[in-house]
Formats: structure tokens, C-alpha cells, sequence
């Protein structure tokens, strides 16, 4: 049988790639498709590992274009065909690529199965090494075809004998690792290091011989689909446990998930696509966890679907901000329990609680120059946090911030303000007067206004109010007509042994004593 032809496709359009992948069982042309990048960049460091026969590449890319990748592979690797994809508008392009030696090209509007199989198999005939003949075509369906197929989401059939041959258990689960990509180094690990880690682990733990099989995923990701006798479940997860607790350790950033166990084959496609991303994304609110299983997460927290921001723009607005931002707190607090909530959905919250607190500060005359140039800032480091943990702690960096110029106002305008507050209670000092009903009045919170008094102020609320109303108690007095019962009263005391008790320790008189003494 001759040597299959090995294609790497390079598109940033992944409906393309995807198109290229699934429309023909390639291997039964010789071909099989051993990879796919979306972007030059991507597709170097693959052909570096992967050896491919023959690079499909598309011309405009991000990052890389095609007519750089062309040159690149034309002077490292020359014994490799490109082909290349291109638009009517994109001639020039496509020109100097042939000038760098390629073998090939297409129209994209023209793409078609057929055309694409005569290009791939003109090119295959020009390659030495792999003695491609037309006639080719009669190589088997392999598990590996089967297995992309399924987890692309395609339909396939299969013999069930090879199904039998390559997994010969009943048992099947995935298995996912994910890291952040270092700066310097790249990944800590590439996806083969946990592969041979896992294997060897697999291979001391369990007494049946466990099947293990690395699947294509991101470039980030590494999949493993297992395949294991029922019996050796607890040796297997033991030994899946092991590993990820001692990887984990050597670098925080990476996690690992593993699907529920399942009988079915085909459940394949549904666990890859669906049950496993959904683990591994839990990484944003558990980075501790070494090891993410569906049955061993706590309950979720149940949180209101939206933050209730126009009670907390009223609060922002009558200068309520302690209260205002206690409330936010408390939301955001549940929410980073709440795990069903994307990261993308909590990180949008917490920009857009950025964004409204400058705009809500600057309409209200507090200089926000600082924090509006920061807070765009503020949305790329929420975005890029890898955590809920510094996703939050960012948030509180910024209400920090926030207070201080909220702080800075409110010192700025202190003797105008308490100027107001002081005018108001001399003037219904009569009345029934406290926090709770000049906070309304003002619109200040009470336990607020209380430390802003104190702040302000060389005497409490409380002390100030007793002694105005003891002055205006003293005058009466001192005039020697209106009864003590119906001076009390006058002044704002509704009992008049509290009254008099209170006189007595501002002047260290009883009302009658005072009053007896100033008439002599």
C-alpha cells in the first residue's frame, strides 16, 4: 500500500477549513489531513512537528499572510508543495507566490471537491517520497478519520470491528488540559509531555491495559479519549488525579477536567464539543483546582440575572456611595460563586460597572480625569484576568480610586457643606431632627452623614444639636416669663426630665437653678 499524503491547511476562516476537512474521506484517495492553522504564524510551528507532504494555504491572513508563509516553507522545508487559495481581486499576491515555488493554486469562489482532489492529486504525483498513483484510492477507513469526523460533528460510518480492535473496553471518557501560553517559553508543557506523563502513570496504576488516544484540540488544550475496563475505573481516576495534582504544582496556570464515563461511542462528538469545554471553562472561577469533575463542584450560587443598575445610579446620585458600593460588592461577590456564568459574562460586568461609575461621577462635577483615561486600561486587564480571583481584585483597585476622588471633592467642599448642615438644624432645631431625617433631607446615607459631622465638625451630631437647643432653652430661661415644661417643648424635647437633664450637663445647671441664678 503506498505511503499516505499528508496536507496541512492553513485558513482564518474556519468554515473553509472545515470545508476542506469533512467533504471527502480523504484517505480513500491517499490523502489524510494531519492538521490545520489559522494564520502562518500557526502554521510554522505545526509543520515543524507534523512534516506535512503539502501545505493548502489561504493568501490573506492575520498575523502571517500566505505569500510569507509560502516563502518561508519554499527556503526551510523545500521538499514540501504549497497550493494556494485565493479570491479574483488577489492576482498579484498569487504571482509572487509562484515566483517562490508553488506548486498550485485555486479560486475560492470556484472551490469545489472535485477540482480541489485533481490539484492535490497532480501535486501528490510530483512528490517522490510517497509514489502517489491515481489509482490509489483504496485505502481503508482508519480510527483516526472515524474519531475527526465525530468530534467535528459529522456523521460517519464505521465498522464496528475496527471500533472493537482499536478500543476493546466498554468504558470511554475524556480528558482535558489547559494551560496559559507563557511569554517567554511558550507552554510549560506541549500536549505529547502530559500525554507520556499520563501513559506512563496509567500503565504503573491500573492492572488492564488502559487504551489512550491524543486527539486533535487548541493549541492551548490537549485531549485524551481513554478507554478502560469498568473495573479499573478507581485506579484510572487515581492515577488521572495524580498527575494533574503534580502538574498543577509545577505550573499554576494549567488545569484538567475529565468527562462523565460513557458506553456509547458516538456520545464522542456531544462530550468533545459540549461537556468538556464547559468543565475546562470552570478554570476562571476554580484556579486552585487541580482536577474539574462535573459530580465534585459545590452548588452554584443563584444570583439575580442582571445587576440592578438603576437603583445603584440613584444611590450614585444622591451620593449614597457607601451604600452604593456595598450593594455592588455584595453582587459581585455572588456572582464569582456563580459558575454557570461565563467568564466573558462576568468580566462584560465588571466593564460596564467601569464604565458607568466615571460616566455617573464625571456628570456629578467630581474630577475623573485620571480614572476616565485609566479605564480603558481597566477593560483590557479585566479581559485579559485569568481568574475571578484578579478579576475582582481589579474592580477594587478601581473603587479604590474612585473613593479617593469622591473623598477629595468631599474635602474640598467640607465647610460649604457643613456650613448648609449646621444653618439647617439652627434653623429646625425645634423639630424632630436625626440622621435618618436630615440624611433625607440632604441625601446623604445616615451612617455616612454621622462620620462626615464627625469628620467636619469639632462636636458629633447629636453633641451639636443638644447644645443649640440648650442655648435657645437659655434665652427663654433668662427671660423669666414661659414656664420650664413649655420651654422644653419649645426647643425640641418632647419629655422634660430629659430636658432637664440634658441642660444640666452642658451648663451644670438645672433649668431652675439657671434660671434663679441669672434673674438674681
Amino acid at each position: 500500500m503506498n505511503k499516505l499524503c499528508n496536507i496541512l491547511i492553513v485558513d482564518d476562516e474556519i468554515l473553509v477549513r472545515q470545508g476542506i476537512k469533512h467533504h471527502l474521506s480523504w484517505e480513500k484517495y491517499g490523502f489524510r489531513i494531519v492538521g490545520e492553522a489559522s494564520n502562518g504564524k500557526e502554521a510554522l510551528a505545526l509543520i515543524e512537528t507534523l512534516r506535512p507532504h503539502i501545505v493548502i494555504t489561504d493568501i490573506v491572513m492575520p498575523i502571517m499572510d500566505g505569500e510569507e508563509l509560502t516563502r518561508i516553507v519554499k527556503q526551510n522545508y523545500p521538499e514540501i508543495e504549497v497550493i494556494v487559495l485565493s479570491s479574483y481581486g488577489e492576482f498579484n499576491y498569487v504571482r509572487s507566490t509562484f515566483q517562490q515555488g508553488v506548486a498550485d493554486y485555486i479560486l475560492k469562489p470556484k472551490l469545489d471537491t472535485d477540482e480541489l482532489l485533481q490539484v492535490l492529486q497532480r501535486t501528490a504525483r510530483k512528490i517522490p517520497s510517497i509514489q502517489y498513483q491515481a489509482d490509489a484510492g483504496d485505502n481503508p477507513i482508519t480510527m483516526d478519520h472515524v474519531i475527526e469526523k465525530l468530534i467535528s460533528g459529522y456523521s460517519i460510518d464505521y465498522d464496528t470491528e475496527l471500533l472493537k480492535q482499536t478500543f476493546p473496553y466498554t468504558r470511554f471518557a475524556l480528558i482535558g488540559m489547559e494551560q496559559a501560553a507563557q511569554q517567554d517559553t511558550g507552554r510549560s508543557y506541549s500536549a505529547s509531555d502530559l500525554f507520556s506523563r499520563l501513559t506512563d502513570r496509567m500503565a504503573d496504576a491500573c492492572e488492564q491495559k488502559i487504551v489512550l488516544r491524543l486527539l486533535p484540540s487548541d493549541v492551548h488544550a490537549a485531549v485524551v479519549l481513554a478507554n478502560l475496563d469498568p473495573r479499573e475505573a478507581d485506579s484510572w481516576m487515581a492515577a488521572v488525579r495524580e498527575v494533574a495534582q503534580e502538574t498543577k504544582q509545577a505550573d499554576p496556570q494549567i488545569g484538567w477536567a475529565v468527562s462523565h464515563l460513557f458506553d456509547d461511542f458516538n456520545r464522542i462528538s456531544e462530550v468533545y464539543q459540549d461537556e468538556l469545554p464547559k468543565l475546562l471553562s470552570y478554570r476562571f472561577y476554580f484556579p486552585e483546582t487541580a482536577l474539574l469533575m462535573e459530580d465534585e463542584l459545590p452548588q452554584p450560587v443563584q444570583v439575580n440575572s442582571s445587576f440592578n443598575l438603576k437603583q445603584f445610579t440613584e444611590e450614585m446620585k444622591r451620593e449614597h456611595f457607601d451604600a452604593a458600593f456595598q450593594d455592588l460588592r455584595s453582587y459581585v461577590a455572588a456572582m464569582s460563586r456563580n459558575y454557570n456564568s461565563t467568564a466573558f459574562e462576568f468580566k462584560s460586568l465588571l466593564g460596564n460597572i467601569v464604565f458607568n461609575i466615571t460616566i455617573l461621577l464625571g456628570n456629578q462635577g467630581y474630577d475623573m480625569k485620571e480614572l476616565d483615561a485609566a479605564k480603558y486600561s481597566y477593560f483590557k486587564t479585566i479581559n485579559d484576568a485569568p481568574h475571578v480571583h484578579e478579576a475582582v481584585r481589579l474592580l477594587e483597585t478601581f473603587l479604590e480610586e474612585a473613593n479617593r476622588q469622591i473623598m477629595a471633592k468631599t474635602q474640598q467642599g467640607g465647610s460649604a457643606s457643613m456650613k448648609k448642615l449646621l444653618e439647617y438644624i439652627e434653623e429646625h432645631h425645634a423639630e424632630t431632627l436625626n440622621l435618618t431625617t436630615l440624611g433625607q433631607y440632604f441625601h446623604f446615607n445616615p451612617s455616612y452623614l454621622s462620620s462626615y459631622f464627625t469628620t467636619h465638625h469639632t462636636e458629633g451630631f447629636s453633641e451639636y444639636l443638644n447644645k443649640i437647643r440648650v442655648e435657645k432653652a437659655a434665652e427663654l430661661l433668662r427671660s423669666g416669663i414661659m414656664p420650664i415644661s413649655d420651654i422644653s417643648s419649645t426647643v425640641g424635647y418632647s419629655d422634660p426630665s430629659y430636658f432637664t437633664k440634658v441642660f444640666k450637663k452642658v451648663t451644670g445647671y438645672s433649668p431652675s437653678q439657671y434660671r434663679r441664678e441669672h434673674l438674681h
